[in-house]
């Protein structure tokens, strides 16, 4: 292992910024990073055991343990679990023999939870092994166990054919599926490929930007900066090297857009990021990845190589002298926080995913110091539409605030989960029938748990900057579903994990907000109860980042449009409870020291 580390040191020659790739590659081939690897990777990087140890304490993929030769990851998102993951998960537990958090005593099975996988739309479903598993059941969680004991390798444990397009690929072989159900502008496959770099070599950078200012287009990570601004601001920033980030590290719960693109349409992505590069004159760009999506890698880094042969990517690409650009792929390692893009950034860095202090942007200074722009996949994947068509043709789509069109990741109690492009200013209404529910609708959880849980009410509500704002993720809820107990306080067991602890805001303030909703649901809770979680939420916007912001907006939105939910659960005429027993806290000590409590 000595030797494999050392070589790994000497792939990324020696540099302290490229630590996430040296310690995924250490992961991935030993199942944990020893202290001996550590000391060695500190000694060879010239850094302190100490850094490195943080840098891997922070992300959930990182281990200093065993895993396991098998290690399985279940997801325990709350689509997950309403799709049967308890059923799933007690078999891999019993077929196993461990609970999870585990490793068996042979190291041949490691059970481990993780937070949602980008697979909402085909749940439950597990990593093992860098591979995924969709819909499971628990007799498949029992062949899957079988099949780790019998040696057989995980290409094999398969047990349905593979997914739809690209993920039929020799270099993908997977079981996920697209579900592309509704396809729009940005989806449309008959593009072709180059013909927007062939374009804007023809056009001053200035003009580029003119154009995308002009389309109104706007960031589709969730925040909607306006594209063309950002841009302006990166173009005009003094410094040596300028760089593009694609951020594709849709971590939000529900979220799996960003997915299907980069299994379908990764030559949109890449040539939407070499228009960005011409336009501020990059010369390095990162396709920031989670790495739950890493069973694309090899196919990824093949699209690339051929993008580089046809001459999309490299020197004086498409024959504009001085145009040179790349893109090379960094992996995150499971930390949703990395998202923000100022943590992206400390990621790639080979550091801590923690949010920076802004001023500065990053456009100002951002990677290594420089100039960055940070840009969504479907974004990006926007510029090159409107490169093609103009900007008039962009806004014909959406409203005059929301122009475009909305790739959405819809999942939950619907007939048809999956992903469709619709124009902005759809209602909620709309978007209900357009999937087909399974029943009545209680809810929608409107941009994942950092968005808002909304009731029958408001489905007239729509969906646009100016309205119900979106990264994409729309979960739907039946009138089955019990909102408090199984979606309110799973959201909010994600962000407490999830926080990277740096502002005593967000380490803090959930986990306060999270005992007030227990004590309501044990039936402890009066009704200054609700009214505190209220006024306390409120702090959280003091928060560095947009997680710790929204951290309470699972609790917050759900007593706002569901407040009846809790009102029947608190106590009346009841000003005030502890919930403290003080004759059951001295029951054991009376017993021992045969003592009639004196209450």
């Amino acid at each position: 292992m000595k030797n494999f580390t050392q070589k790994t040191i000497e792939k990324y020659h020696h540099d302290k910024t490229r630590l996430m790739d040296i310690l995924i590659a250490i992961q991935s081939e030993s199942g944990h990073i020893s202290p001996e690897n550590v000391t060695q990777i500190a000694n060879e990087l010239n850094m302190s055991e100490v850094d490195v140890e943080q840098t891997i304490s922070f992300y959930h993929f990182f281990s200093m343990k065993p895993t396991g030769k098998y290690s399985i990851y279940l997801n325990n998102s709350v689509v997950a679990n309403m799709m049967g993951r308890a059923d799933t998960a007690a078999a891999f537990e019993k077929e196993a023999g461990i609970t999870f958090g585990e490793v068996t005593p042979d190291g041949l099975i490691g059970l481990f939870e993780t937070a949602c996988i980008g697979m909402n739309d085909q749940e439950p479903a597990a990593i093992i092994n860098n591979r995924i598993f969709t819909r499971l059941t628990s007799f498949r969680a029992k062949e899957i166990i079988r099949d780790i004991k019998d040696g057989k390798k995980i290409e094999e444990m398969f047990s349905a054919s593979f997914g739809d397009g690209a993920n039929r690929n020799n270099l993908v072989k997977s079981v996920v599926t697209n579900n592309i159900r509704k396809i729009g502008p940005v989806l449309d496959p008959d593009y072709k490929v180059g013909e927007a770099i062939r374009k804007i070599i023809r056009m001053k950078p200035e003009e580029v930007i003119s154009e995308v200012k002009h389309s109104n287009l706007r960031g589709r990570g969730g925040a909607g900066f306006p594209t063309g601004l950002k841009w302006e601001f990166c173009r005009n920033a003094i410094g040596k090297k300028k760089y593009i980030f694609c951020n594709a590290d849709e971590g939000e719960p529900g979220t799996f857009k960003d997915r299907v693109i980069l299994t379908e349409l990764p030559r949109l992505l890449i040539e939407g990021m070499a228009v960005a590069a011409y336009t501020v004159e990059a010369s390095e760009g990162i396709l920031y990845i989670r790495y739950e999506y890493k069973y694309l890698e090899e196919y990824l880094e093949k699209i690339l190589e051929e993008a580089r042969m046809k001459n999309y990517l490299g020197k004086d690409i498409m024959g504009k002298k001085g145009f040179n650009f790349d893109i090379r792929i960094q992996f995150g390692a499971g930390a949703y926080v990395c998202g923000e893009e100022s943590a992206l950034i400390e990621s790639a860095e080979g550091k801590r995913g923690e949010p920076r202090d802004r001023p500065p942007f990053p456009v100002e200074k951002g990677y290594l110091g420089m100039p960055t722009v940070v840009n969504n996949v479907e974004t990006l994947c926007s510029v090159v539409k409107v490169m093609l068509n103009g900007g008039d043709w962009y806004r014909s789509f959406g409203t005059s605030e929301s122009t475009g069109t909305k790739l959405l990741s819809i999942s939950g109690d619907c007939r048809n989960p999956g992903v469709y492009e619709v124009s902005w200013g759809f209602s909620v209404h709309d978007m209900l029938e357009m999937v087909g529910t399974t029943g009545n609708v209680q809810a929608v959880q409107v941009g994942g748990p950092s968005g808002s849980l909304i009731g029958s009410d408001e489905f007239n509500r729509t969906l646009g900057y100016e309205d119900l704002a979106t990264g994409g993720s729309l979960i739907i809820f039946g009138e089955k579903r019990d909102l408090l107990n199984d979606v309110v306080v799973n959201f909010m067991d994600f962000f407490i994990e999830e926080s990277c602890g740096s502002c005593s805001t967000c380490r803090i303030l959930p986990n306060v907000l999270k005992k007030k909703l227990e004590k309501i649901l044990e039936g402890r809770g009066v009704e200054q109860d609700i009214t505190d979680i209220e006024t306390w939420g409120k702090f959280l916007k003091a928060s560095r980042c947009g997680l710790g912001q929204t951290a309470a907006n699972p609790i917050l939105t759900s007593i706002k449009n569901f407040r009846h939910l809790y009102e029947s659960k608190v106590q009346t005429r009841k000003e005030y409870d502890t919930g403290f027993d003080l004759q059951q806290a001295v029951k054991e000590a009376c017993e021992a020291s045969g003592r009639e409590p004196n209450i």
